[in-house]
């Protein structure tokens, strides 16, 4: 049996469309991609993925093998998988990359997608950026109450070809990339992803006004179904009480804006909600702060990025 047909008859409740055409994900797994015609899932928040049910109960489910099997075969009729929740529960042991000494490349790679020197002093001082070993990626990371790291998010530094992008292994999302203010506010924007945070910042004249927190990645509801809380902006609002205002600064996609006015019902009873997406269709905050950049330099920024991708190479 392949995984799709294994969700479409066992957690049909649980498969929903995503944006792509012929793709499908799971309310409980915002990142978690399966194409519905050849069955290839991936799970990208894990590096993992498949074809069969039974890769999809051994990996995202966290069945046996022999459970597994059993199930399949329906020699175990009565069989309950895990929540998906305690599943999470269950991750591995949270390790961060190792660090480099520098940030060279990190800062070169962040620079030519226009965010600001300014933005990016003030989270290599903060401790929630700074640049991986062996292979010189962006970290974004996630803290506790405590300030211990909890999650990580992964980017490539080279701006050309796909990029690559991941989660560390054992990434708690409910802790995420966070840029604090310099004084107390009531204000939080939220992002999609930790380069849009900085990006905002970056276009608001590098001002530390308001905490900026990354979501780690949204999903896209059906029409008329309620939108699961992100796990992310939860543990911000309890964590942080004072906390009034609530600015959704999604990408200006079909998912982006699906996703903020969902967010916006969802939260509008309890705050003062704000729907800011970036001014143009198809862009988020990282697309318009890159596209300041090369209209500040006439298109030099094109060959900034060409010495960044032969730096990298070497």
């Amino acid at each position: 049996m392949t995984a799709i047909e294994f969700l479409r008859r066992y957690r049909a409740g649980d498969l929903v469309k995503s944006s792509a055409h012929g793709e499908f994900e799971l309310k409980s797994h915002d990142s978690f991609k399966i194409n519905g015609e050849s069955s290839l899932w991936h799970w990208k928040s894990r590096g993992i993925g498949g074809k069969s049910a039974l890769d999809y109960l051994l990996h995202v489910e966290g069945c046996s093998f022999v459970e597994a099997v059993r199930l399949l075969c329906d020699e175990q009729p009565v069989f309950t998988p895990q929540n998906h929740l305690e599943v999470e529960h269950r991750r591995p042991p949270f390790e961060l990359p190792p660090k480099s000494p520098t940030a060279t490349r990190v800062e070169a790679y962040l620079r030519c997608r226009g965010i600001s020197q300014a933005v990016i002093d003030h989270c290599l001082q903060a401790g929630i950026l700074y640049e991986s070993l062996p292979y010189h990626n962006c970290v974004f990371v996630g803290r506790d109450a405590d300030g211990v790291p909890k999650y990580a998010a992964l980017r490539g530094t080279y701006t050309y070809g796909k990029q690559f992008k991941a989660e560390s292994t054992g990434s708690d999302k409910r802790f995420g990339f966070c840029i604090e203010p310099a004084q107390e506010s009531g204000t939080v924007a939220v992002f999609e992803a930790a380069i849009d945070a900085m990006a905002e910042m970056t276009l608001a004249g590098d001002a530390a006004d308001k905490y900026r927190l990354s979501l780690g990645g949204i999903y896209a509801p059906e029409d008329g179904k309620p939108i699961h809380p992100p796990a992310a902006l939860e543990e911000f609002l309890r964590r942080h009480p004072q906390v009034n205002r609530i600015e959704f600064c999604l990408d200006n996609d079909l998912p982006g804006r699906a996703a903020a006015a969902a967010l916006a019902r969802l939260y509008g009873e309890r705050y003062r909600v704000a729907v800011r997406l970036p001014p143009i269709g198809g862009f988020d905050y990282a697309d318009l702060a890159q596209a300041a950049l090369e209209y500040r330099t006439k298109g030099k920024v094109k060959s900034c990025a060409r010495k960044q991708n032969k730096y990298n190479a070497r």
